[in-house]
C-alpha cells in the first residue's frame, strides 16, 4: 500500500510543474472530467450519494497503465464536478480480483452490518478468481460484499463471501443492486453471459433467482456487461429502464451501451418494444451506471473509452477518464419511449466568459475564432437551428488537425468525424467518422457540445441523440468555425468558456 502511495505522489510531483501548468506527458489530461492521477482505470463502480458527498469507485490497476488485476479506486466530490482522489477502497484477496459492482446505503440495516447507530454503506461486487479461470473452470466469478461504517473511508469484507456462488456461467458479474419498494426486497441486476438475470434478497446476503431477460432481444455482438435497472417518471407514470453494456457490438464499433424501456414488477422485466436502442452512439461511453441514493434525480456516468483501443491511447501516466455526469429522462417519439441524457446542472459552476449571437446566417463558413478567443479549447457550445441543410461545427488548430461535428440532412443523422483529429495511428479503427440517427421529429433542432482537452460530448435535441468521442490533437483545438455549403440560419448560439475543475488527490 505504501509503495503505491509513494508512486502516486512521485508521479504527481513529476508531472505537475505548477498549478494550472503541466508538462508534456499531461497534454491530454481532462480538465473537467474525472481521471485518476496515475495508472489504469475503467468501469465506474459503486457510485452512491451519502451525507452530501458523491462517491465514485472505479476499476483500477495501481501498478500500470494497462488493464491488470482489478482493485476499486475511489474518488469523492460535493458536486460531481470537482473530484478528490482517495486511497484505494478494495484490494484483491484470496477469493480473487475486485471486478465491477455497485454500492447502496442500507438505511434500515437489513444486512445487520450497522452498529452503534452507524448506517452501513454496502458494496456488492464480483470476485474474479484468476486461478480458477486458468484452470478452465466455469465458476471463477461470484458475488461478494464489503461494508463501510465511516461513510466510505474504510471497508470491511464480509466473512461469508461469496454471497452468490456461480451456478456454472463463465460470465457471471457486475451486480447492480437497488431497493425495490414494491417487492420490499433488494433486487440485483446481474450480467450473465448473453442475458440479464434478476435476483432478490431481504438482507443483501441471501439471494434468490427471480427471472431472466434478453436471450432473444437486443444486440448480441458481444458479451453483456455492467447492467443497471431503474425507474423514470414520464407524464406521471413510472417506466423502467434496463441498461446493458455490450462488448463488442456497438453501433460504431467496439463497446457501447444499449437499453430497454418497459415494466418491472419486482420479479420480471417486460419490455414495451423489441427495438434495439443505444444510449450513446459515440464510441466512448461504456459501462455507464447510475448513482444510488439520489432521490428523484437519476444521474449516470460512464467510462470514456472503448475496449477496442483503451489500452493503447496516447496518455501518460494515466489511462482513461469518465464522461460528465448526466441526468437521465424519457421522451416519447412516434409512440415509442426513448432515453434522454443531458449534462447535470452542476457543470454550470465551471462556466467562464460567454459569447451570445442571435439570428446568425451561415453561408459556406462562419469563423468564430476571433469572437471566442479561447486558447484552452475548453468550452460549451449551444445552438438552435432547423434541420433544413447539412452543416458542420469544426474544431481545428494550426497543425491542420480537425474534429468535425455535424448534421447530414440526407441521412437525417448526426456525426462526429475524428479521422483528421490528430493522433489516430495508434489503432487502425480509431480515426473514423461515427454516425447517429436524429430521433427527434421536431422542426427545431438544438445542439449542446461539451469540449474538453481530448473529448467531445454532443447532446442533440435535448439529449435524445447523444455522441461521446475522445480525440488526441497535436495542439489544443483553438479554432472554431461553422460550415454549411447550402447555408443555414442559426436562431441562437451561445459559446461559453469552461474553466478547469481543479481536480485534486493523493
Amino acid at each position: 500500500m505504501y509503495k503505491t502511495l509513494l508512486n502516486a505522489v512521485f508521479l504527481t510531483l513529476l508531472t505537475y510543474c505548477s498549478f494550472g501548468q503541466v508538462t508534456k506527458p499531461e497534454t491530454y489530461r481532462p480538465q473537467y472530467h474525472f481521471s485518476p492521477k496515475a495508472h489504469w482505470m475503467n468501469d465506474p463502480n459503486g457510485m452512491v450519494y451519502w451525507k452530501g458527498t458523491y462517491h465514485l469507485f472505479f476499476q483500477y490497476y495501481p501498478n500500470g497503465t494497462t488493464w491488470g488485476p482489478m482493485h476499486w479506486g475511489h474518488a469523492t466530490s460535493k458536486d460531481m464536478v470537482r473530484w478528490q482522489e482517495q486511497p484505494i477502497a478494495l484490494y484483491p484477496d484470496s477469493l480473487g480480483w475486485i471486478f465491477s459492482g455497485s454500492a447502496v446505503v442500507d438505511i434500515n440495516n437489513t444486512s445487520g452490518f450497522g452498529k452503534d447507530g452507524k448506517t452501513p454503506m454496502v458494496a456488492i461486487f464480483t470476485h474474479h478468481n484468476d486461478k480458477l479461470e486458468k484452470q478452465k473452470s466455469d465458476k471463477f466469478q461470484y458475488q461478494s460484499l464489503a461494508y463501510s461504517l465511516d461513510e466510505g473511508k474504510t471497508w470491511t469484507k464480509y466473512a461469508g463471501n461469496p454471497v452468490l456462488p456461480n451456478p456454472g456461467i463463465v460470465d457471471f458479474r457486475d451486480p447492480k443492486v437497488r431497493w425495490n419498494e414494491q417487492a420490499k426486497k433488494w433486487i440485483m441486476t446481474l450480467a450473465t453471459k448473453d442475458r440479464i438475470t434478476f435476483y432478490s434478497s431481504p438482507n443483501l446476503k441471501n439471494w434468490t433467482k427471480e427471472s431472466e431477460f434478453g436471450s432473444d432481444l437486443g444486440a448480441h455482438g458481444g458479451v453483456w456487461e455492467c447492467p443497471d435497472l431503474f425507474p423514470l417518471d414520464y407524464n406521471g407514470k413510472k417506466a423502467w429502464v434496463l441498461l446493458v453494456s455490450i462488448n463488442p457490438g456497438g453501433p460504431n464499433g467496439g463497446s457501447a451501451t444499449q437499453y430497454f424501456v418497459g415494466d418491472f414488477n419486482g420479479k420480471t422485466f417486460t419490455p414495451s418494444s423489441r427495438a434495439t436502442k443505444w444510449m450513446d452512439y459515440g464510441t466512448d461511453n461504456y459501462a455507464g451506471v447510475t448513482f444510488a441514493n439520489t432521490g428523484n434525480q437519476t444521474i449516470l456516468m460512464g467510462w470514456m473509452s472503448n475496449w477496442q483501443y483503451a489500452n493503447v491511447v496516447p496518455t501518460d501516466p494515466w489511462r482513461s477518464a469518465n464522461t460528465v455526469p448526466r441526468t437521465l429522462g424519457l421522451k416519447e417519439v412516434n409512440r415509442e419511449l426513448f432515453l434522454t441524457s443531458t449534462p447535470v446542472k452542476e457543470l454550470d459552476g465551471l462556466k467562464g466568459e460567454t459569447v451570445s449571437l442571435k439570428n446568425l446566417t451561415v453561408k459556406e463558413e462562419y469563423d468564430l475564432t476571433a469572437k471566442t478567443k479561447n486558447e484552452t479549447s475548453l468550452f460549451r457550445l449551444d445552438l438552435t437551428t432547423q434541420p433544413t441543410a447539412d452543416f458542420s461545427i469544426v474544431l481545428a488548430n494550426e497543425q491542420g488537425n480537425e474534429l468535425v461535428v455535424g448534421y447530414d440532412k440526407a441521412a437525417n443523422a448526426y456525426y462526429v468525424d475524428r479521422s483528421r483529429s490528430g493522433k489516430v495511428d495508434f489503432e487502425k479503427g480509431f480515426g473514423k467518422r461515427h454516425t447517429a440517427p436524429r430521433l427527434s421529429t421536431d422542426g427545431k433542432m438544438s445542439l449542446s457540445l461539451l469540449v474538453d482537452v481530448a473529448s467531445v460530448e454532443l447532446f442533440a435535441d435535448n439529449g435524445l441523440t447523444v455522441m461521446t468521442d475522445i480525440f488526441f490533437p497535436d495542439k489544443p483545438m483553438n479554432k472554431l468555425s461553422i460550415k454549411s455549403t447550402t447555408g443555414i440560419s442559426i436562431s441562437s448560439l451561445t459559446y461559453t468558456k469552461m474553466v478547469s475543475a481543479g481536480q485534486s488527490g493523493l
